[in-house]
């Protein structure tokens, strides 16, 4: 599903974000990168999101090679991914219900199969009740199954998740671990970059390790070990 080929991003002559960057994801797995900050996990996910350009190497993800895409074509591969981030990124100006069904309004579908959609998704992540509140008036936990719903109600083949619950609670942060783990168990290929070790030592899923922008570690049912 996912193939790094010798990748790597030069943001400049001096700083290098990832070097020799070498991995396969395959089709519906769950795998957490791991490393202390400015390690290079967030540049590979913004890679895979077409954010960034390798300096050189490719990214193929289901056998297209996203550094040729053109501008035209970077919307359409877009709708292959999920996004989430720690800080959730919601539109403060909208409600739960209308962050959620922004994600399907940019693709022009009918706007009574957006709502049909929408209800079903915020349901299934518990938070229809919290549908016409603002981002301002949720709890962390619910922000985050707000933007997670939003990611995934595209149904995206992949799922990134850039430290998804560094902000949360313990609680939370399992609660929304769970969820995650749900949406794997649908088929989708979910990459998550987090510096939560409890989690990732009770998951037992497989663990990449990177330091300094290169790989040090690649292990099945991995803890998370910086070493």
């Amino acid at each position: 599903m996912i193939s790094f080929q010798n990748v790597t991003k030069k943001f400049s002559t001096t700083i290098t974000a990832v070097e020799g960057i070498n991995l396969d994801v395959k089709k519906g797995e769950f795998v957490f990168l791991v490393g202390p900050s400015g390690a290079g996990k967030s540049t590979l996910l913004r890679l895979l999101s077409r954010e960034y350009l390798p300096t050189t190497g490719k990214v193929i993800v289901d056998e297209i090679d996203i550094s040729k895409l053109k501008s035209s074509d970077i919307p359409i591969y877009r709708r292959k991914i999920g996004f989430v981030f720690q800080d959730f990124k919601l539109l403060e100006d909208r409600t739960v219900l209308e962050n959620v069904a922004l994600a399907l309004q940019v693709r022009e579908i009918p706007e009574l199969e957006i709502a049909k959609e929408v209800e079903r998704t915020l349901k299934l992540f518990e938070i229809w009740e919290r549908r016409n509140l603002f981002p301002r008036q949720l709890s962390g936990g619910e922000a985050q199954r707000t933007a997670i719903a939003r990611a995934i109600i595209g149904k995206p083949e992949v799922l990134l998740a850039d430290e998804p619950t560094g902000d949360l609670d313990p609680q939370t942060a399992w609660s929304v671990l769970q969820l995650l783990g749900e949406i794997n168990s649908w088929g989708t290929t979910v990459v998550m970059a987090t510096h939560n070790k409890e989690i990732v030592d009770a998951q037992k899923r497989r663990v990449i390790t990177i330091k300094g922008g290169k790989i040090i570690k690649d292990r099945n049912e991995g803890k998370y070990d910086l070493h």
